[in-house]
């Protein structure tokens, strides 16, 4: 978590939303991302999208059921639809989201009938920090 975290600070210093994502593979990192929608003009680029594209390519394959994600932030729909997909084996997040999450919160992504994968999901570590570095960076934009 440390790296993702990490990862999020230096979205933050980019003035993105702090949140950070990275891709581990028998227990390496093998991709890192950080939030990058605005400074990329495209909305999908959430830190778990830029992890797992990494991972895809550096690995030369779409499915990574033997990689695990963590990231800061409660993944959104869209981003738990993208770890579904990549068929990631374990997700590990930091602070959970009740306005955007979609594992604990909201739709509940893995929950759905309609899901075709679901991974292992550990909640809570590093939560405090990543919470902090989310409730400074908004502060700091009131």
């Amino acid at each position: 978590m440390r790296a993702a975290l990490d990862a999020a600070v230096q979205a933050a210093a980019a003035g993105e939303v702090p949140v950070g994502a990275v891709v581990v593979r028998d227990g390496v990192i093998i991709a890192t991302g950080a939030n990058a929608p605005r400074r990329l003009h495209d909305p999908t680029a959430h830190a778990e999208i830029q992890a797992i594209r990494a991972a895809a390519v550096l690995l030369g394959r779409d499915r990574l059921e033997d990689c695990d994600l963590w990231v800061t932030l409660e993944p959104c729909a869209m981003c738990a639809g993208a770890i579904a997909h990549a068929r990631i084996a374990r997700l590990y997040y930091a602070a959970s989201d009740p306005k955007g999450g979609a594992v604990e919160h909201g739709p509940r992504f893995f929950g759905q009938q309609t899901c075709h994968h679901r991974p292992e999901i550990y909640a809570g570590m590093g939560e405090g920090e990543a919470a902090g570095l989310l409730r400074d960076f908004f502060a700091a934009r009131r």
